[in-house]
């Protein structure tokens, strides 16, 4: 077959296709999306492929490189558009680095890890944070995190807890255990035991509101339609903790977060106990950082937070947030501006946002 018989198309309509847009740019993010095969050459290419760039009307776009083959067009040489791509590559390199550091019993260092990637220290770091928005550090020591909640709670004992995750001594544990669990180790095995925790429910046009706070500040706000299944999931999640009811101050708190919600122009302003990963806190701040009345999609705060591929990273961040209204991950949309799964309902995702003037 001869790809370049009957198979121009006219200027105009590939200058409007948004693709002719990433073709000129040589931008990566269209790679994989699709291809362009040049009706001159009879040669498909990447987007991003280094080729000089083939006038308009010799364009065609394809989705698959089955696609263009069937068309009757070549692969490039240069670009290699059916053999995995640099991403791939990459992903499936730190892919591996992150299997090694959850299976390493001490953490690897920094050249040790870039040596398993074939990679310099410099590079490996750079593309290890792209793809996964955190540091090799700030990555392990997230997983250990999470391997001393669950060891804490299957161990016999919370030493044998904090050498089974990965600790080389019980004081390097010590030293970031209030920050990792918000309690002692033996109070949160023990469900919260001996940690007193204010908790109060207020109603509001959304539903009712469990506002809950540690002697830090307010660590948890949830939304929901029944405030005694608010109230059981709470307890649930610390079931021998001190469960107070509030104060007076402690109900003026719960009244701002009320008020809030109807009135977001009046802003919030109560100490918050946020705790979480690295990247977690990282995704947070940029969520509070949206101002009141804008969206922002997750690619945007994956870019904004340094890490501008871990767009789905930045979606379970936003999943695992406790701090609903407080840390506005009801203000993070689709790439199309659509909304998508909000813990608290989407359509309370989208009340939040028309008080708060979206449109």
């Amino acid at each position: 077959m001869n790809p370049t018989a009957n198979r121009t198309r006219p200027q105009a309509m590939v200058d409007k296709d948004p693709r002719w847009a990433l073709l000129v740019a040589r931008d990566r993010a269209g790679d994989d999306r699709f291809y362009y095969a040049v009706t001159t050459t009879g040669v498909y290419c990447r987007p991003s492929c280094p080729a000089r760039l083939p006038r308009p009307e010799h364009v065609q776009f394809h989705e698959t490189c089955g696609e263009a083959e069937q068309a009757g067009f070549r692969p490039c040489k240069r670009c290699q558009p059916n053999q995995p791509s640099l991403a791939e590559k990459q992903a499936e390199k730190i892919t591996k680095i992150c299997r090694l550091i959850e299976t390493s019993e001490e953490s690897p260092d920094l050249e040790q890890l870039a040596s398993h990637a074939g990679l310099s220290p410099f590079h490996f770091h750079r593309v290890f944070k792209s793809l996964t928005g955190s540091t090799p550090r700030a990555y392990a020591a997230a997983h250990r995190a999470a391997q001393i909640r669950a060891e804490l709670g299957g161990s016999d004992t919370i030493t044998q807890a904090i050498f089974s995750a990965g600790y080389s001594s019980n004081a390097r544990f010590y030293e970031e255990s209030d920050s990792l669990l918000g309690m002692t180790p033996t109070n949160y095995r023990n469900g919260g035991a001996n940690t007193a925790i204010r908790f109060a429910i207020g109603e509001s046009s959304l539903g009712s509101i469990l506002v809950a706070a540690s002697t830090r500040g307010v660590c948890a706000i949830s939304l929901g339609d029944d405030p005694e299944k608010l109230a059981r999931e709470f307890q649930d999640r610390f079931p021998l903790a001190q469960l107070i009811g509030g104060d007076a101050e402690f109900e003026d708190w719960v009244a701002k977060v009320v008020g809030y919600v109807d009135n977001p122009a009046i802003g919030l302003n109560l100490p918050l106990d946020i705790r979480g990963t690295a990247f977690q806190q990282r995704v947070w701040q940029a969520l509070r950082d949206i101002p009141i009345g804008s969206t922002a999609t997750y690619t945007e705060v994956a870019k904004r937070i340094g890490a501008p591929k871990s767009a789905r990273a930045v979606a379970r961040a936003c999943a695992t947030n406790v701090l609903a209204i407080a840390i506005p991950c009801h203000r993070v949309v689709r790439t199309d501006g659509s909304l998508s799964g909000y813990r608290w309902g989407v359509e309370r995702k989208r009340a939040l946002l028309k008080k708060e003037g979206w449109k």
